[in-house]
């Protein structure tokens, strides 16, 4: 079973179908390798199998699965110590119409705490390791997510992204990491951040995988328990393309040259749009005026929805409850000792954005420029098919590097946080590598424009030739 690591989800699935093995066998492999690894990626693995799935679209190949998706008597915790103990009465929809589609749970992945994070080290449980280097964080929040799929633990999952969570993790740990158009798929069953960026979507070895996970994950359509949840216009198709011929990519000027981007990924970059060209893209600057502010915004927005989402965590309804004494106390000590520093940092913010006297001065104020950059990105749209962009502007960094640097962790979101404050869709696909380790190349489309973006993806993918194999990903991915 070793050389089934190797293989993407839709090659395993291909193996189920002509009968060289059967989902058990492959669930079972799978679940052997999570149990034993030590990178800290899985929370909890589980027992089940997958009978009689074989038939099925996705064949019973295993899906991981971030530990802020609701799954119905399974231990979900948004890696907290304040939802310790809690078993969700319904399951996710995003986990459910995957599950209907073939694809059983291999287990809930690590993240950084209620998803706030850009390095997977503000779990109550543990950090998770990269697989290229046991060193180096596998970014955040869905970092087990990704370091789970690159380590050959699972053939693909599925993470959050709010400002990044999906794509900047995906980036450092080699893979390809989609977040949709903002919408098209129901948020029903995900623990809350902040309620208008969240959305789920896949982190996958190729950009087939992707477009496999994200065509159930819209399947169904609107879910009537998710009012922001609306139907895809369009089928999605999986990717083929091999050529951009007649394709405009506009390269965004604020985010390509900004100080913060190291030279490698830089030149990596330019690599990727030497290559558009060559295979008939068109490659010209646009400019995004807003986006150089759109880091600003996204910390006072997010923490502020953040604020409100988390009030619900009080001791009393569910989770942890510390003290016995009066309700105040109550509340004070349960949230004391539930969240970690980096939650309680942004609940604080979120309610001093949102306060009377400072609401229209910060909240007010970052919620015009987020329609400003969604402007912005209209009006590029009307020059261009696509925007690309670095993912990340460095490679994975070194564990606790930053974790007293709360600016420069958040600067790990700079090339990101724009396209979910305009709610478009955006993909990265790896770039190559550099000093040994993957860079990520983001690509931007018009909302609902995502197979446009796969194929656009496909043809660099396949130009490029990246091997999203890390040299641990066999026995050393599981040793620390």
């Amino acid at each position: 079973m070793s050389d089934l690591v190797e293989l993407s989800a839709a090659q395993a699935a291909e193996r189920v179908r002509a009968g060289e093995v059967s989902p058990d066998e492959l669930f079972a492999a799978y679940r052997e390798r999570a149990e034993s690894e030590e990178l800290g990626a899985f929370l909890t693995v589980s027992d089940s199998g997958a009978d009689d799935l074989a038939e099925t679209p996705l064949a019973g190949v295993p899906l991981a699965v971030k530990d802020i998706f609701c799954v119905e008597d399974v231990p979900t915790t948004a890696a907290s110590r304040i939802l310790a103990g809690y078993l969700p009465p319904y399951t996710a929809t995003a986990v459910e119409r995957l599950a209907a589609a073939g694809a059983p749970m291999l287990g809930k992945t690590n993240m950084d705490e209620f998803a706030m994070g850009s390095s997977n080290e503000n779990s109550a449980y543990g950090p998770v390791r990269n697989p290229w280097a046991l060193d180096r964080v596998p970014g955040g929040s869905s970092g087990g997510s990704a370091a789970a799929v690159a380590a050959g633990l699972a053939p693909w999952s599925i993470g959050t992204d709010t400002g990044g969570s999906i794509r900047q993790p995906a980036a450092l740990c080699g893979l390809v990491g989609l977040k949709p158009t903002y919408g098209s798929v129901s948020r029903y069953g995900m623990i809350a951040f902040a309620s208008s960026l969240d959305q789920c979507g896949p982190i996958t070895r190729d950009t087939t995988d992707a477009a496999l996970l994200l065509r159930h994950l819209v399947d169904g359509g609107h879910d009537r328990r998710d009012s922001t949840s609306v139907d895809f216009p369009e089928p999605i198709e999986l990717p083929s393309a091999e050529r951009l011929d007649g394709v405009r990519f506009g390269v965004v000027a604020e985010l390509a040259e900004a100080d913060t981007i190291e030279p490698g990924v830089k030149a990596l970059f330019d690599q990727t749009l030497a290559r558009i060209e060559e295979l008939g893209g068109s490659v010209e600057e646009i400019s995004l005026p807003h986006t150089e502010h759109g880091l600003s915004a996204y910390y006072v927005l997010a923490p502020a929805e953040a604020s409100a989402n988390l009030s619900r965590y009080d001791g009393v309804r569910f989770g942890m409850r510390a003290g016995d004494g009066d309700l105040l106390s109550l509340y004070e000590r349960t949230r004391s000792e539930g969240f970690r520093a980096e939650v309680k940092r942004r609940i604080m913010l979120g309610t001093y954005a949102l306060s009377s006297g400072y609401y229209e001065a910060y909240y007010g104020r970052a919620q015009r420029v987020r329609t400003k950059i969604a402007e912005d990105f209209r009006a590029a749209f009307d020059r261009v098919d696509l925007v690309v962009t670095p993912t990340s502007p460095s490679v994975a960094f070194r564990l606790g590097e930053r974790t007293q640097d709360p600016m420069a962790m958040y600067m790990s979101d700079y090339c990101t946080v724009p396209m979910s404050l305009a709610g478009v869709p955006a993909i990265s696909i790896p770039a190559g590598l550099s000093d040994g380790l993957p860079v990520g190349f983001q690509i931007t489309g018009p909302a609902f424009s995502e197979n446009r973006m796969l194929d656009a993806a496909h043809a660099l993918e396949r130009a490029i030739g990246f091997d999203t194999s890390p040299p641990r990903r066999g026995a050393q991915a599981v040793a620390t």
